[in-house]
């Protein structure tokens, strides 16, 4: 006897469009698209919407004109994943991405805020981070209290790895005249 094993239905950013298109996803539910799996994320909590408020507010007035903030929205990597990161700076555009969602390649730099998460945003958000050449990926890590900047993306992964305390400074890679006292965030 031949064995079967259940097979995996994969989903892409087409279907996944016109799934939410169609309703089949409850208004609140909050999920993401992640390399062709629907995933259901948690709920946001308080600690972790006043740390995504936190980066606005210290980020929002020193990049007039250099680049988009863009908070909790999605961000299209592929054919496969479109996840909904916490925070974005993206490349200007004169339309502010209203046609269309911001590619990989509009991303200056891409903020996870990481409680639950922990784990898997250092682990498979990392690598499709990485995958797909986001320059600059942190995750404002609210169980350690501390900020890890991940650069130089290469082969799925990080080359640089740093992991910062509220004494520090860290540069924008993409804008390194931008200068954020990790105190701001954390």
């Amino acid at each position: 006897m031949l064995a079967v094993f259940p097979q995996k239905h994969l989903t892409d950013i087409a279907e996944w469009h016109r799934m939410g298109e169609a309703g089949i996803f409850p208004p609140d539910s909050r999920m993401e698209l992640i390399e062709g799996e629907i995933l259901h994320m948690a709920p946001i909590g308080s600690n972790h919407a006043g740390h995504v408020a936190r980066l606005i507010h210290a980020l929002t007035p020193r990049l007039l004109e250099k680049a988009i903030v863009n908070a909790q929205n999605p961000v299209q990597l592929g054919d496969l994943s479109e996840p909904g990161p916490d925070f974005l700076l993206l490349r200007p555009d004169p339309n502010f991405y209203t046609s269309r969602h911001p590619l990989a390649a509009d991303v200056l730099l891409l903020v996870e805020v990481s409680d639950s998460t922990l784990r898997f945003d250092r682990s498979q958000k990392l690598r499709l981070y990485a995958t797909h050449a986001i320059p600059e990926y942190w995750i404002v890590n609210l169980i350690d209290n501390c900020l890890e900047a991940y650069r130089q993306p290469r082969d799925g992964d990080y080359l640089e790895k740093t992991v910062l305390s509220k004494a520090d400074n860290i540069n924008l890679y993409s804008l390194p005249e931008i200068r954020v006292a990790v105190s701001d965030i954390l």
